[in-house]
């Protein structure tokens, strides 16, 4: 007689299908309940936000390449001259990034 390895054991089959009746008997709620909650606990107007939302203007003094500095071009911070390490294709690279 040939045995069925597919088929699924009965005691594994009546578990399943209590399961299954136990869930359907739990009290879930349905999906137009869960919306109607959502659009009736709205706080978005009249609540503030966590943290200052500021409005006034950032003011930043922009302070131009001073003659014995560079730009490095592979992580492109402004390093002084002492910093080269070399030269490729006339781009200057700093010590950090040759190193790399």
């Amino acid at each position: 007689m040939s045995q069925d390895y597919d088929e699924t054991r009965p005691d594994v089959a009546e578990a399943s299908e209590r399961t299954l009746k136990d869930v359907r008997q739990m009290d879930v709620p349905d999906a137009k309940s869960v919306q109607a909650e959502l659009e009736e606990a709205d706080l978005s107007e009249g609540t503030e936000l966590p943290g200052a939302i500021v409005l006034d203007e950032l003011v930043v003094e922009v302070v131009p390449q001073a003659s014995d500095e560079f730009v490095c071009g592979e992580c492109f911070a402004v390093r002084h001259r002492s910093q080269v390490a070399k030269v490729v294709d006339g781009v200057m690279i700093c010590r950090d990034c040759a190193e790399l």
